[in-house]
């Protein structure tokens, strides 16, 4: 029976550290859009010389300021593109983002910045709430959704923008990577969007599935908004990037993986709230898709490898799964750190790995999440009821 044991315990650890290798070249391979090359050509982010850059409106839900937040919303502010409109919007008039909003009106009045503060609550999902709000001052109908902690450079808008010219275009979404803050709390939570999220995502891109949309772009046609209902179609979801995406695709629209990769401040000040923000994104995974979601423990290819290799008593193949998991993490983690703490943080990794394995585990206990300061259950269908606590 312990001879079998060891024997499946082989299986699970090649396939964690086959996972390592795929994962560290995928993040060296560059972005297609899509996957089939007839259709590489014409959808490549890029305009053909023949076609004019359509206006666009930028809708930046808000709540909230960080020391950041000046920085991420003027990089919308300086963008190379001719013509664009950016909406704001909060809804409360005392929120200290609004003074932030207001200077940048100011420093920028040739741009066509709108700041909207409705207190009108439309479900459970109060960014969504807000851009519904929004949408009665936007005035174009190319449309670039982008959350407040996103940082872009100036030819973003173009790039983003540029695969909705094509009709069978549904969305077009891009990575990102995450910019601590300050503290060992934001670089952990930076690592686990760089070195876990991001990689499974360039995976599925490399193996042709594209059932993801992320918060920090959806680029959308107004014409396709309308005919998936609107904001108010996912009001109440808590993933309601990703149900946008998949409300597109069920009309038979193709999602765009964009190449450009923009940036997300990350801020977890205590273990408290890393813990409570990766367990809001974990289980909103694992009630979205339950399956790939079970089996993506062998992303974490140290811990498993490691526990394979106690199994095995130190065996010499165990060590050799677990040596090459090792490297491969490793040139993963250079790759993805672009500061000189890439040393230091190195030290990290199997800590990081550790508690990847941990939250996943702790990640199937409950339907509850916490984002910011509200609480909600979850459904099985990803609806976010409110959760009160006494």
């Amino acid at each position: 029976m312990w001879d079998w044991f060891v024997e499946f315990g082989y299986a699970i650890a090649l396939a964690a550290m086959l996972y390592s290798i795929v994962a560290a070249f995928a993040m060296r391979r560059p972005i297609s859009p899509v996957d089939r090359p007839t259709e590489r050509l014409r959808l490549t982010g890029r305009l053909r010389p023949t076609e004019r850059l359509r206006p666009v409106t930028v809708l930046k839900p808000l709540c909230g300021a960080d020391p950041d937040t000046y920085e991420c919303l003027r990089s919308f502010c300086v963008q190379d593109f001719p013509d664009y409109q950016v909406v704001f919007g909060v809804s409360d008039a005392n929120d200290p983002v609004v003074p932030i909003v207001r200077r940048l009106q100011r420093e920028y009045p040739q741009r066509d910045l709108s700041l909207v503060i409705e207190r009108r609550c439309h479900g459970s999902n109060r960014k969504v709430s807000n851009l519904i709000n929004m949408m009665a001052v936007a005035r174009h109908d190319d449309l670039v959704i982008s959350d407040s902690d996103v940082r872009v450079e100036a030819d973003y808008l173009g790039r983003v923008v540029a695969p909705l010219a094509e009709e069978q275009v549904g969305i077009v979404t891009c990575c990102y990577r995450g910019v601590p803050r300050a503290g060992i709390w934001s670089v952990l939570g930076s690592m686990f969007i760089n070195e876990w999220f991001v990689p499974s995502v360039r995976v599925a891109a490399m193996m042709g599935f594209r059932s993801f949309a992320f918060g920090a772009t959806i680029a959308i046609r107004r014409e396709t908004l309308n005919r998936i209902g609107g904001f108010p179609a996912v009001a109440g979801q808590l993933a309601d990037d990703y149900r946008l995406g998949e409300l597109t695709r069920r009309l038979g629209l193709v999602t765009v993986l964009s190449d450009v990769e923009v940036e997300t401040m990350v801020g977890e000040k205590s273990v408290a709230e890393l813990v409570a923000h990766e367990l809001r994104w974990r289980r909103t995974i694992r009630i979205l898709s339950p399956s790939g979601y079970r089996f993506s423990f062998i992303t974490f290819g140290l811990p498993v490898t490691a526990l394979q290799l106690l199994l095995a008593g130190g065996a010499a193949s165990a060590a050799v799964i677990f040596g090459i998991t090792v490297l491969s993490n490793a040139s993963l983690h250079v790759a993805e750190d672009r500061h000189r703490s890439r040393r230091a943080k190195l030290l990290l990794v199997p800590f990081r790995d550790l508690l990847h394995f941990a939250l996943w585990g702790w990640s199937f206990a409950t339907r509850r999440v916490q984002w910011r300061s509200h609480h909600y259950r979850v459904t099985p269908d990803g609806s976010a009821q409110p959760v009160v606590r006494t």
